[in-house]
């Protein structure tokens, strides 16, 4: 009995020891080619319609691209065609709604107060996400090393609007509620602007300006054409 005892734990000794000199295997990251961006920035109206106040930190964009940079030869640019998506909000600060008209077959949209609809209205936000591709060519000063070059790029963007709501929070009975009415809104369906980015490695500051109006012709509040610029922070993670 003990012989076999001890034939059993110098088995499991050499076992142990044999696992303990084994290295771990390290799990082998993806090569993708590639950077993915990400774009954080503020919206401001230009020729905006009556009623439209837009608050600063709610009229906001965050954009997720993904590009593939391909580059000139040995210079130092590349071009980068990508695809991605754009997620823009307009923050209402006198609690305004975008309704349809009493004349549904022309498909205006007005600015209406949402006090009309909602005794304890707190806050209403226009939403409109867009499926995008931009276009952009890009200058680095070092194109061997661009987590630490400078760099300057500009292009243009193609968007499809996916998807639009008004967001409207509001108080009843004593209990908080959200109303999400998800239709066009007589938004643009398709838009397209051009937009620059400066700045250092993966940090940059960027710019764009949209060249479609915000609102179909004869559909928005007031059949304003109204354009809009954003400008924000980017980050590229190479």
């Amino acid at each position: 009995m003990s012989r076999s005892l001890l034939v059993l734990f110098s088995s499991l000794f050499i076992s142990f020891s044999i696992l303990a000199q084994e290295k771990p295997k390290k799990a082998a990251r993806p090569n993708i080619p590639g950077s993915f961006m990400i774009d954080f920035g503020f919206n401001q109206g230009i020729k905006k319609p009556a009623n439209f106040d837009q608050g600063f930190w709610g009229s906001r964009t965050v954009n997720l691209y993904y590009q593939y940079p391909i580059r000139i030869g040995r210079s130092n640019f590349s071009f980068s065609p990508g695809i991605g998506t754009s997620f823009e909000r307009w923050l209402f600060t006198n609690d305004y709604v975008l309704a349809d008209t009493t004349d549904n077959s022309k498909d205006e949209f007005l600015l209406i107060p949402g006090a009309n609809f909602f005794k304890g209205i707190k806050k209403s936000m226009l939403v409109a996400n867009y499926v995008e591709i931009p276009l952009e060519f890009r200058f680095d000063t070092s194109p061997e090393d661009i987590a630490r070059s400078f760099n300057v790029a500009f292009g243009g963007r193609v968007g499809y609007l996916f998807e639009s709501k008004m967001k409207v929070k509001y108080k009843e009975d004593g209990e908080t509620k959200i109303l999400k009415d998800k239709q066009n809104l007589g938004l643009t369906q398709i838009r397209y602007g051009i937009y620059s980015r400066i700045g250092l490695g993966a940090f940059n500051i960027f710019g764009f300006y949209n060249l479609t109006p915000l609102f179909e012709k004869d559909k928005g509040p007031d059949k304003t054409a109204m354009n809009s610029y954003t400008v924000g922070i980017s980050i590229n993670g190479f």
